[in-house]
C-alpha cells in the first residue's frame, strides 16, 4: 500500500455522516461493519430520527430548515471537531457535491469522503464539464456554450438549436430545476421558473440549454477511482423510468446494451473520470437515443454516491460505501477492470412521499404503521421508523426497495411482491403506482424511455377507490363503537367474553366485533358513516349487523361459511401486527390499518370521516366563486396578485414550493380576486384555501339602436 497526500492507508476511527434519512442509515451500516465509530447530525425536525438512533453518537446542528442545519458547513465542521471525527461522508444531496464544503473539510484537517474539490467544481459546472470531457474524446449533447448566459442568450440558443430543448441548472442535479420546453413562446416563463428552482436548490441559478432527444434512454456508468491512478467501471444502470426528470426505477444491467456498447460506454466513463482527476465513487450519465444504442452522449457526472447504487452492489458484490471509505483512507483499488464480473439482475424502486393521482405532488404526515420487507432477494434501504414525521422541508424520497434475482424477470417479480408488502400508513406514497409500472408490458419487455411514465400515467393511476375499501372502513368504524372495540387478541391479552344479542351476533370469539344494531321491539337500526378519501366524492356506508349498504346499494358481508365481517390477525409477527381481513361476498380482502388509514398491495387510502352539513356550508360560503387550494403541503414563495385584481384564465397567480419542487397556481377562469389568504413565506397545508376568484360576469348584449 502506498501513501499520498491523504496519509497512510489506515482506516478511520470516527466518521461524521453529514446527511439524514436512508442514506445516513446506509452509510452507518457499512461503518458499523468495518468497526468505525459513526457520528450522526440532526436538525430539530430529526431529533428522534432513525439515523440518529443507529449512530454511535449524534450532534444537533440547528433548526429544521436545511439552510440552518444540513447545509451549514460551519455547523457540520464544528460537529466533527466536537466528536473527534477524522473524516466526513456527505451522502448525496445537501453538500455532497459542494466544492467549497469539500475544501473546507480539507482545510479543517478532515478527509472528505469523495473526490477532490477541484473535480467537484469542474464536474459540478455542467458547462465546463461538457467542454472537458469533449476534449477527452467523450461525445456530448449539442447545446449552448459559455457560462453565465442571460435569459435572452438562453432563449436565443434555444431557438437556434430548435425546440424541443431542455433547460438545466449548471450546478446540482437530481432533476431539480430542469424544464422541457416544446413551445418557444413560453421560453421566458420557463427560464424564470428554472432559475428560481435552481437558486432554491443549489444557490446558483446559472442555466444551460441542450437539445432534447425524443424517447431517449438514460443510462449511467458507475466508476471507482483511487489516488494512485487506478480507475475502473462497474457496468451500467438503466435509469429511464422517470417522472419530472427524476428517476423512480433503476436496474442493472440494461437490456438495451450489448457487450461491445457496454465496454465502449464504460471506457468513455473512465476517460471522463481521468479528465478531471477523479477519485472515489462517481457516476457518468449518458443520454442514449432509443433507436441506436451505439450513439450515446455525455450528460453530466455526479461526483458522489448515487441513490441507485444498491443495484450495482448486488450484481457485482462490491460494497460501494466501503470502497469510498477505503479510497479516502489512501488504499489502492483491490481489483482491476478484468476482475469485475456481473451476476444476475437487480431492480430498485424509490418509495416517495407523493401522490401519483395528483400529478406526483409531495405529500406528508406521520408514519403510523410501518413494514419494510427484507431477505429472500429483497433489500430495503430506509430511514423510517413508526412516528417519523414527513414534512415539506426535505426530499420526498423515504426509502428504496431493491430486488435481486438470477434474471430480470425474477427480479421484477420479486420487486412487485415486495412493494405489495411495503406499508407506510400515515403518508401517501407511490408504492402502488410503482408496482403497477413494473407490470406494464413495455417495462416487462425492457422497452423503456424517459417519457414512458408520463405517457402511460393515466392508465397507472387509480381514479377511483375500490368499494371494499369503504366497506372495510365502515365496518371498522362500526366495530369501534363497541366497548371492546378493535382489539387484536394476543397471548398476553386474551379475548374476554362479550354480551349476546337476540340474533346471536354479539358473541363472536374473533377479536373484532361489529354491533348488530339490535333494538327491542323493532328491526335492527342502521348506523350511518359518511366517509371520504381526499380527491374523491364522499360515500355513505350504512352498517346493520352483517349487512352493509354502500351508497344505498346492499352488500351482504356474512358469507355462507358463517365468517364474521371482520377478523383480526394481530400478534402474529411484525408484518401482521396491524392487519385484518374483510369477508365480502365470498371474497376475503386483507388490509393493513392504522387510524383512518387502510392499505393493501402497495395502495393506501386515508378514509376520513365526512360531515355533509359542514361541507355544504363551506361550499355555500364560496357560492358564485372558485377557491384555489394548495395542491400539497409547503410554502408560498411567490404571490403575483392582490385582492381586487382582474385576472385572465390560466394566468399564473401564486407559486407553492415543497420538497424542492415548485407548483404554479393559475386562475381557472377570468374573474376578480376576492380573497387572498397568503403572502410569500406562508406555510400551507394540503387543500388549504389560498385565494378565491369570482368569475367574470357575462357581458349583457347591447340593444341595437334604431
Amino acid at each position: 500500500m502506498g501513501t499520498d497526500m491523504r496519509g497512510p492507508a489506515t482506516m478511520f476511527d470516527t466518521v461524521l455522516v453529514a446527511n439524514r434519512g436512508e442514506i445516513a442509515v446506509r452509510v452507518i451500516r457499512t461503518l458499523r461493519s468495518l468497526g468505525v465509530r459513526s457520528v450522526a447530525v440532526y436538525s430539530d425536525a430529526d431529533a428522534d430520527a432513525r439515523h440518529v438512533r443507529e449512530a454511535d453518537t449524534a450532534v444537533r446542528i440547528g433548526p429544521a430548515p436545511a439552510a440552518e442545519s444540513y447545509l451549514s458547513a460551519e455547523r457540520l465542521l464544528e460537529a466533527a471537531a466536537r466528536t473527534g471525527a477524522q473524516a466526513v461522508h456527505p451522502g448525496y444531496g445537501f453538500l455532497a457535491e459542494n466544492a467549497a464544503f469539500a475544501q473546507a473539510c480539507t482545510e479543517a484537517g478532515l478527509i472528505f469522503i469523495g473526490p477532490p474539490a477541484s473535480a467537484i467544481s469542474l464536474m459540478g459546472d455542467k458547462i465546463r464539464a461538457k467542454e472537458t470531457v469533449q476534449a477527452a474524446g467523450v461525445p456530448v449533447v449539442p447545446g449552448s456554450s459559455g457560462s453565465g448566459l442571460t435569459d435572452a442568450e438562453l432563449a436565443s440558443s434555444a431557438r437556434e438549436i430548435g425546440t424541443p430543448v431542455l433547460l438545466k441548472p449548471s450546478a446540482g442535479g437530481g432533476g431539480k430545476g430542469m424544464r422541457l420546453v416544446r413551445d418557444a413562446s413560453v421560453l421566458s416563463e420557463e427560464i424564470a421558473a428554472a432559475r428560481r428552482e435552481a437558486r432554491a436548490s443549489f444557490g446558483d441559478d446559472t442555466l444551460l440549454v441542450e437539445r432534447w432527444v425524443d424517447r431517449p434512454r438514460h443510462i449511467e456508468i458507475q466508476i471507482l477511482a483511487d489516488d494512485h491512478g487506478n480507475v475502473v467501471h462497474l457496468g451500467e444502470r438503466e435509469c429511464s423510468l422517470q417522472r419530472r426528470h427524476q428517476k423512480i426505477i433503476e436496474e442493472a444491467p440494461s437490456v438495451f446494451l450489448d457487450e461491445k456498447t457496454r465496454a465502449a460506454m464504460g471506457e468513455a466513463a473512465v476517460q471522463a473520470a481521468r479528465s478531471c482527476g477523479y477519485s472515489g465513487a462517481g457516476t457518468v450519465e449518458f443520454i442514449v437515443p432509443g433507436d441506436d444504442p451505439a450513439s450515446y452522449y455525455f450528460m453530466e457526472m455526479n461526483t458522489r454516491l448515487q441513490v441507485e447504487h444498491p443495484v450495482t452492489e448486488l450484481i457485482t458484490g462490491i460494497d460501494l460505501v466501503e470502497w469510498q471509505l477505503r479510497v479516502a483512507a489512501g488504499e489502492r483499488l483491490g481489483f482491476a477492470q478484468e476482475d469485475v464480473t456481473f451476476t444476475g439482475h437487480a431492480v430498485e424502486a424509490r418509495v416517495c412521499a407523493e401522490d401519483p393521482a395528483r400529478g406526483f405532488l409531495p405529500s406528508g404526515g406521520t408514519i403510523l404503521s410501518l413494514y419494510e420487507p427484507q431477505g429472500d432477494g429483497i433489500r430495503t434501504d430506509s430511514g423510517l421508523t413508526e412516528g417519523t414525521e414527513v414534512g415539506s422541508l426535505y426530499d420526498p424520497m423515504l426509502s428504496k426497495v431493491i430486488a435481486y434475482g438470477p434474471d430480470r424477470a425474477t427480479a421484477l417479480r420479486r420487486l412487485r411482491g415486495a412493494l405489495a408488502r411495503t406499508v407506510t400508513l400515515g403518508v401517501q406514497t407511490n408504492a402502488g403506482f410503482l408496482r403497477k409500472l413494473l407490470a406494464h408490458p413495455a417495462v416487462v419487455a425492457g422497452e423503456l424511455d424517459t417519457g414512458l411514465v408520463e405517457r402511460e400515467v393515466e392508465g397507472l393511476v387509480s381514479d377511483s377507490v375500490p368499494g371494499e375499501v369503504y366497506v372495510a372502513a365502515g365496518v371498522l368504524r362500526q366495530a369501534a363503537l363497541t366497548p371492546w372495540g378493535l382489539r387484536p387478541q394476543t397471548p398476553d391479552r386474551p379475548e374476554r367474553p362479550r354480551p349476546q344479542t337476540p340474533d346471536g351476533l354479539g358473541g363472536w370469539t374473533d377479536p373484532f366485533s361489529v354491533p348488530s344494531g339490535w333494538r327491542m321491539g323493532g328491526e335492527p337500526a342502521w348506523t350511518v358513516h359518511h366517509l371520504r378519501v381526499p380527491g374523491h366524492d364522499a360515500v355513505t356506508v350504512r352498517v346493520r349487523g352483517t349487512e352493509v349498504r354502500l351508497n344505498e346499494e346492499a352488500v351482504i358481508v356474512w358469507g355462507s361459511g358463517g365468517l364474521p365481517p371482520v377478523s383480526g390477525r394481530g400478534g402474529a409477527g411484525e408484518e401482521a401486527a396491524s392487519t385484518f381481513t374483510l369477508h365480502l361476498d365470498g371474497i376475503t380482502h386483507t388490509f393493513h390499518h392504522s387510524g383512518t388509514w387502510l392499505a393493501r398491495e402497495g395502495e393506501a387510502w386515508n378514509v376520513q370521516d365526512h360531515d355533509p352539513v359542514t361541507a355544504s356550508l363551506t361550499g355555500a360560503a364560496h357560492a358564485g366563486a372558485d377557491s384555489l387550494t394548495a395542491p400539497m403541503p409547503g410554502t408560498v414563495t411567490v404571490v403575483k396578485v392582490t385582492v381586487g385584481d382582474e385576472v385572465t384564465a390560466g394566468q399564473s397567480l401564486l407559486v407553492v414550493e415543497a420538497m424542492k419542487m415548485e407548483h404554479v397556481i393559475s386562475a381557472p377562469h377570468a374573474g376578480t380576486v376576492t380573497e387572498l389568504d397568503v403572502t410569500p413565506g406562508t406555510t400551507v397545508a394540503m387543500d388549504q384555501v389560498l385565494a378565491v376568484i369570482a368569475p367574470q360576469e357575462p357581458t349583457a348584449p347591447q340593444e341595437e339602436q334604431a
